[in-house]
Order: C-alpha cells, then structure tokens, then sequence
C-alpha cells in the first residue's frame, strides 16, 4: 500500500527548472479555472446560478456538485500541489465531457476551451505536481 502512494506521490521533472516551470504552469492553469469556471458557480445572473449541462443524465444534484468540485477545490489542490494525480480526475471527466458530448456539434473556438483543458490536466495526470508539491514533500515523510 505504501508503494502505491509512493507512486501516486512521486513527481520529479528532472531539474529545478523543469519543475519550477511545471509549478507556475500548475498555478496559471489553476487560478484561471477557478476564476472563470469556479467563480460561475458563485454568480447569480437574471436571478439564476449558472445551468450546468448534464448530458450523461446523472442526478441533478450529484452533476452540479460533480461540476462545482472539479471548478472550485480541484484548483487549490492542484495549486497546493496535493494528491494531485487523484484531484484532477473529476476535472479531466467535466471537461471531457464537455469536449466530446456538450461541444461536439460547437464550432472549432468553442470546444478549444474544453480540449486545451483536456490536455492540460492529462499533462499534469501524467507527470504529477512536480518536485515543488505538496506531494513531493509528503512522500519524503513516509
């Protein structure tokens, strides 16, 4: 069990420039979701919040909180740098699905936004926080 934390946790991009670059990538990333997407959750416009879609037909309440998590907690972990592998999951799902079931039919510059996140989280599934996480200094106290 321990070794699978250890590989979830386990994150170093080789030099401290590489991982100084990862980290305000992170932060960017981050700050820009929760800005426009997390804050939308917050806003109240024409005297209605935000109309999340759910085209997977989950429980209303289960899809708008699915929606709010993943624009609103997901970025300060993904800031922090903690169990990030894990924390970006329910985001690359939102987005996902927005990519390749809300946009589909949407012009090219409408489903760049939800494809450039796409990415951008597989990315940081894919390599981790890096060596100036949260994770990186847990894994060091096991």
């Amino acid at each position: 069990m321990i070794d699978l934390i250890k590989q979830i946790l386990y994150s170093d991009l080789g030099n401290s420039f590489n991982n100084a670059a990862f980290l305000f990538f992170r932060i960017l990333l981050a700050v820009e979701l929760f800005r426009v997407h997390g804050m939308k959750k917050f806003r109240v416009e024409n005297g209605q919040k935000e109309h999340v879609p759910n085209p997977l037909h989950l429980p209303e309440k289960l899809n708008g909180l699915v929606a709010a998590f993943s624009d609103t907690v997901v970025p300060f972990f993904i800031i922090l740098g903690l169990g990030t592998r894990l924390a970006v999951l329910p985001t690359i799902g939102v987005t996902a699905v927005g990519y390749f079931v809300v946009h589909r039919k949407d012009s090219l510059e409408v489903r760049d936004v939800p494809y450039m996140y796409t990415l951008s989280l597989l990315l940081i599934l894919a390599l981790g926080a890096g060596k100036y996480s949260l994770d990186y200094y847990l894994l060091n106290l096991i």
